[in-house]
């Protein structure tokens, strides 16, 4: 049942201890296993870290291709190679090797190539960590929460 009014006024109030004299708990410790990890999902992980990867470095090598055309080494270079031919007959151009379109074709290519490879590795090295795993009974950790 509940209590009469005079007996909860009676009851004293139980002081709060403060927050600055209060100890502070220590951090707890967890020893985990990794005992499999699922060749799916380091798949599809593995996969899009790639992928960004190769977007990465499509972009990264767009921007030094103008860094270089903007600074005019491509320039240069075919004067210094027009010297050393010394052919006035003769006439080369750097950019038909070394073109804008070639060279993001190539990167976007050399991508594509390393998207496949790495998912592959990735999810390959899932199956061969289960396999160890199963013999030696996986890594272990130790986490906290400090």
């Amino acid at each position: 049942m509940t209590k009469p009014v005079a007996e909860v006024a009676a009851a004293k109030p139980v002081p709060a201890k403060s927050a600055a004299l209060a100890p502070r708990p220590a951090g707890r410790r967890v020893r985990l296993t990794l005992s499999r990890i699922d060749p799916w999902s380091a798949m599809k992980v593995s996969f899009l870290v790639a992928v960004g990867l190769g977007i990465a470095t499509v972009v990264m090598i767009a921007v030094l291709w103008m860094l270089l055309s903007g600074m005019g080494v491509f320039d240069q270079v075919n004067s210094m190679i027009e010297k050393i031919i010394g052919d006035a007959d003769t006439e080369f151009n750097i950019m038909d090797f070394v073109g804008f379109g070639k060279i993001v074709s190539i990167s976007i290519v050399l991508g594509v190539i390393n998207v496949l490879l790495i998912t592959a590795l990735a999810t390959l090295g899932a199956f061969l960590y289960n396999v160890c795993a199963s013999l030696v009974g996986g890594l272990q950790l130790t986490l906290t929460d400090d």
